[in-house]
């Protein structure tokens, strides 16, 4: 398995996981002024150049736990 480094992005993002290959991202969830977590994609929609909103979390854990369940039926259908 590659090993992982960590990397800041911006001061208001968490630190971002990022694998051997840069492409692969492996956590993306935002803390904003409200308290809330925000879940966004992995990667860039081309048309807009940012990242797709995948829902807001009043927990970190529930942030991670719909990145879970979006990761299994991404693969799952």
């Amino acid at each position: 398995m590659p090993s992982l480094s960590m990397a800041i992005v911006k001061s208001t993002w968490y630190p971002v996981k990022l694998a051997a290959n840069r492409n692969e991202v492996v956590d993306v969830i935002r803390k904003l002024k409200s308290g809330k977590y925000r879940l966004y994609s992995r990667k860039v929609d081309p048309k807009t150049g940012k990242r797709k909103n995948l829902g807001t979390f009043d927990t970190r854990e529930a942030a991670e736990k719909h990145e879970r369940a979006v990761q299994y039926f991404k693969r799952k259908g």
